[in-house]
């Protein structure tokens, strides 16, 4: 019997109506090809819109400076007043009246303690001429020691090289004095203004705090409102905290340094002392602040088994209050790496000069807190977390 043989058919004879999974693997990969380089380049975009909006913001921080100082003052004011508020709402006393209270009761602890440092302030420069005789001294013996070291120098180094006689003097002209004064008069003029804000600021805040906090949590979608409300919540104890804790600290190092101070009988030790600790709470930059003033009145006073204990005693409450009171009040709160304060250190004191190195901490905590709460933004608050 003779078997048929069956040809395959010719690409002509083929229906067109027939699948082709060739041709269509192809076009879907070439599709899924497509969707990743959109997808990569959205990311891409994202990624440079972010880098240009932190940009712009802080250009806005710097040109804004004294704006945005004033704001973040009040708010921190604000959130060291508000348990006060509460306690006195609690007792039945209107927010508003209570708010007005706290406010009053701030500037009069203001107004005391700038009163009581001024006038001590004002003894210690009637007295200072009794203490700049021994001072003068103790700097002639050190200019003497630097000209020894000086001339030593020079007998062992060649000397230098003549100078030039056809260099080109050129004359460096000073600015005027009534330039420098009418400059100087307009920044304190800008700053006292500022300052002025700061009662009325902290009243509304805390006068309006529940109007200020629901219409703030109503700005996000309504997915989002559990979550922004939340985020508001830990950035306020985590203000509340940084604020006491560091009143606490530096509460501490001064009554410290008072004592040690007081036993060496530094001339106003007791003004000293509140100075010096409180100085040291700047980070980093605090051990050697803390270290002047005292060092400073010590001189012509001391001798230098006395200078070696001031030394001892700033940088030894320093590391204290580093190593375990920092941790205990403020880490639960902050949990920022040691890497993430020194840039924010940084950047906010070159922006905002020495009121940025104070709001460093707390601005890097609450820009932190937001990352947390942000999905696409957890990987950078892990990053700047412990």
């Amino acid at each position: 019997m003779a078997t048929k043989r069956i040809l395959p058919p010719r690409p002509e004879q083929v229906s067109p109506s027939q699948p082709s999974y060739e041709a269509d693997g192809h076009a879907e990969s070439l599709q899924q090809a497509e969707e990743r380089k959109l997808k990569h380049a959205i990311g891409v975009s994202s990624r440079a819109l972010a880098l240009i909006a932190v940009a712009i913001a802080l250009v806005i921080c710097y040109f804004a400076k004294i704006v945005l100082v004033t704001l973040m003052v009040s708010v921190l004011l604000a959130f060291v007043l508000e348990p006060l508020v509460d306690l006195l709402e609690r007792i039945r006393v209107p927010r508003s009246a209570g708010a007005l209270l706290a406010v009053l009761l701030l500037l009069g602890i203001c107004f005391g303690a700038s009163y009581f440092f001024y006038n001590r302030a004002i003894s210690f420069a009637h007295e200072l001429p009794r203490y700049s005789q021994k001072m003068r001294g103790s700097l002639a013996k050190i200019s003497r020691q630097s000209q020894d070291l000086k001339r030593t120098t020079s007998q062992i180094l060649p000397p230098a090289a003549k100078p030039d006689k056809n260099a080109i003097p050129v004359k460096v002209e000073n600015a005027s004095g009534s330039d420098m004064i009418t400059k100087n008069l307009g920044a304190v003029t800008e700053v006292v203004l500022s300052a002025l804000f700061i009662p009325f600021l902290i009243y509304f805040m805390l006068g309006w705090r529940n109007h200020a906090r629901s219409k703030t949590v109503e700005l996000f979608p309504a997915e989002k409102r559990t979550t922004a409300y939340v985020t508001l919540g830990q950035m306020s104890l985590m203000m509340r905290s940084f604020i006491w804790g560091n009143f606490l600290i530096g509460m501490f190092m001064s009554v410290g340094s008072l004592v040690v101070f007081g036993f060496l009988r530094l001339p106003y030790f007791y003004f000293i002392a509140f100075i010096s600790g409180f100085v040291s709470l700047v980070p980093y930059l605090g051990v050697v602040l803390a270290a002047i003033p005292p060092l400073t009145a010590g001189l012509g006073v001391v001798h230098e088994g006395g200078f070696i204990a001031i030394i001892a005693t700033v940088v030894g409450l320093h590391v204290f209050s580093t190593s375990v009171l920092y941790p205990k009040f403020l880490g639960r709160r902050l949990q920022l790496n040691p890497l993430v304060v020194t840039i924010a250190l940084l950047i906010w004191g070159w922006i905002w000069g020495a009121v940025g190195l104070v709001l460093a901490v707390p601005i890097a905590g609450a820009i932190k807190i937001v990352c947390d709460h942000v999905p696409s933004l957890r990987a950078l608050g892990a990053w700047m977390g412990e």
